[in-house]
């Protein structure tokens, strides 16, 4: 029995504290309602973005010729160089190309040779007067040929030659290999991604903003690229809601908006030294913004009608005056950002919202007294106050 009386007892003082809490207020039969006077402070705020996390460099690596896949080099997530054989593409044929180019240099190579002692000899000859002018012109032309067929063989060889190492795959960077779609003895050709290969040292984060964060960040700093510059380090919330270890710098804003979606797309960069960031991967990135000499108010004493915000400033006479505030739409939960409808030195009320009305006169008491009269009232109820309380 005394236990139940004591739970009654406390439930009744909680909700009496809620009511000084909140929009409601205790009956203290002299119309008094706390005030605060505006002041100004430092208000540490964020913004946030969903994010896409790409490596540095992400290369999409295809085969440049067709062929059965005769040997895998690397294994999926293995760490490569640049220049290191990736796949081997059956290459039969294109040897036998090769060696048939090479046969044809070959050749022509003789028939140049053939050309140029022939050509020498004419030019003896036709010193000596042996030989006339057409005669010269004639041997001189066959040399010439001889020559072009040459050149022509031998770019013939070093096309065969190219062919020939398409069929050895390599990686353009160095990255970590992706996914493994085809194994060995696949037949394969251009339109086939054979895996990605992904640099992922650095991580280029890829997050949009709408228009008018744009122009704010713009306007704020003289333009896009001295916004850039100014950007302070941003931070990224992983998949699983932790916080990444390190922090990135905004590297570059797009000069097109998205007419479909009417935001612009920014880019962070991150250090990875751990690999713990993956190509593909997802996030948010979150960027501060403090504020100093800010205006910052509760946000239990801001009333929201029709998606505009009131507050009950105090007159010089005493009376609540129902004001719109605009505020700013980034905010903790617990407090608001004012941007407009207040300033320094204004005085609002805290508690009791719900029981003003527009130009009510008040009696204004600190918020620190409010609380003593709600504490001293707790400790002065009856248990009939008790029994009311909680029919309330």
């Amino acid at each position: 029995m005394k236990k139940s009386k004591f739970l009654l007892f406390a439930a009744s003082v909680l909700l009496v504290a809620s009511c000084g809490k909140g929009g409601g207020r205790p009956t203290f039969g002299d119309n008094e309602y706390p005030v605060m006077t505006v002041g100004t402070s430092s208000a540490a705020m964020q913004t946030t973005y969903p994010a896409t996390i790409l490596g540095v460099q992400d290369v999409e690596i295809r085969p440049k010729v067709s062929g059965f896949i005769t040997k895998i080099y690397v294994k999926e997530g293995q760490t490569v160089n640049a220049g290191q054989t990736l796949f081997e593409i059956d290459n039969v044929t294109f040897q036998a190309q090769v060696r048939q180019s090479q046969a044809a240099v070959n050749t022509a190579q003789s028939q140049v040779n053939t050309a140029k002692l022939t050509y020498e000899n004419s030019e003896q000859l036709f010193a000596n007067k042996v030989i006339g002018d057409y005669e010269l012109q004639t041997a001189k032309n066959s040399y010439e040929s001889a020559k072009a067929q040459l050149a022509q063989a031998q770019a013939g060889l070093a096309s065969a030659k190219e062919n020939l190492s398409f069929c050895y795959v390599k990686s353009p960077a160095r990255g970590v290999v992706g996914t493994l779609p085809y194994k060995v003895g696949t037949l394969v050709s251009g339109s086939n991604t054979l895996t990605h290969v992904a640099d992922i040292s650095s991580m280029e984060i890829y997050f949009s903003v709408n228009e008018k964060d744009l122009l704010n960040f713009a306007k704020s700093e003289g333009g896009a690229n001295g916004a850039v510059a100014a950007f302070p380090p941003v931070k990224l919330q992983l998949a699983d809601g932790s916080i990444y270890g390190h922090e990135g710098k905004m590297m570059t804003i797009s000069g097109v908006i998205d007419q479909a979606t009417g935001s612009v797309q920014m880019k962070a960069l991150f250090p990875n030294p751990e690999h713990l960031l993956k190509s593909g991967g997802s996030g948010t990135i979150i960027i501060p913004n403090d504020k100093n000499s800010a205006i910052v108010i509760p946000q239990s004493c801001v009333m929201e009608v029709q998606n505009k915000k009131f507050v009950y400033t105090v007159s010089k006479d005493n009376k609540a005056i129902y004001t719109e505030i605009t505020v700013d739409p980034q905010n903790d939960g617990k407090t608001y950002i004012v941007t407009d409808g207040l300033k320094v030195g204004d005085k609002f009320i805290t508690n009791g919202i719900t029981k003003l009305s527009d130009k009510m006169e008040i009696v204004p008491i600190t918020p620190e007294r409010y609380q003593q009269k709600i504490d001293e009232q707790a400790k002065a109820m009856s248990a009939s106050d008790i029994v009311n309380a909680m029919k309330k």
